[in-house]
């Protein structure tokens, strides 16, 4: 049982509506009251912090601008899931990611390929800080060429994923990438700091079509460009922008 005991205001509500939204079972109590004998974790604020250190059962200070990265530690500890922090990533346009503290999927995200980056940045800051691990699809070469590039200060690895999208049943539309990348998570892979890719033509004319689609006068982008935005120095966009300007320095 998740026992919340503060009476820090922000804390409080913080942690309680971030239980209730996650279906988990939790009870309150005063922080001078006794604790429920059923408790297996305590969540406080930091005024209280020193008054449940002799208590037989882990305590989680839970910070008010971070009440998330609080729930989920006390949901992995009830779960048995403590652990390390591991982010799956499925690379595509849009990304799914899974956050894995231990075995329990404490989050997930499915963002375009421009946010990526920031999320499982602010991801690894949230969770734990001793040896966080990323471990990244070796599918959609480009745009994981590119997030394996992108994320620097944290541990990358290269995975081989085979098998790690799901049969999807009917309702379940929209969640492959996303149960992809949990399953990511769960392997282990080869630990990888920058990964080189030579486009292939199909590649660089699958960039030359998205190039159309963003284009508002239906042109695409030269192969010269196509290249530049396949290695990572050039978004759709701003080849786009050299593109009508005419300048391809």
């Amino acid at each position: 049982m998740i026992v919340v005991a503060t009476a820090d205001f922000e804390v409080y509500h913080g942690v309680v509506n971030e239980l209730r939204d996650r279906g988990a079972t939790f009870t309150t109590v005063e922080p001078d009251d006794d604790l429920p004998e059923s408790t297996t974790v305590i969540v406080t604020g930091a005024e209280h912090a020193d008054s449940f250190a002799v208590e037989a059962v882990p305590v989680i200070v839970a910070d008010p601008d971070a009440v998330r990265a609080a729930v989920d530690e006390a949901l992995a500890t009830v779960r048995g899931g403590g652990g390390r922090t591991i982010i799956g990533v499925d690379p595509g346009r849009n990304p799914g990611i899974a956050v894995l503290a231990g075995e329990t999927v404490v989050a997930a995200f499915h963002v375009p390929i421009g946010d990526a980056v920031d999320v499982i940045h602010r991801e690894v800051r949230e969770g734990d800080p001793v040896d966080p691990v990323v471990r990244v699809g070796d599918g959609s070469r480009l745009e994981g060429a590119k997030l394996v590039s992108d994320l620097e200060d944290v541990r990358v690895e290269l995975v081989d994923e085979t098998g790690t999208t799901p049969y999807l049943g009917t309702g379940a539309r929209g969640m492959g990438d996303v149960l992809a990348a949990v399953n990511i998570a769960r392997l282990e892979g080869e630990p990888i700091e920058t990964r080189e890719i030579e486009p292939t033509a199909g590649e660089l004319q699958v960039i030359k079509d998205r190039s159309r689609e963003y284009s508002e006068t239906n042109r695409a982008i030269d192969e010269a460009l196509a290249r530049r935005v396949a290695s990572g120095e050039l978004t759709v966009p701003e080849a786009l922008e050299i593109h009508r300007n005419g300048d391809e320095e």
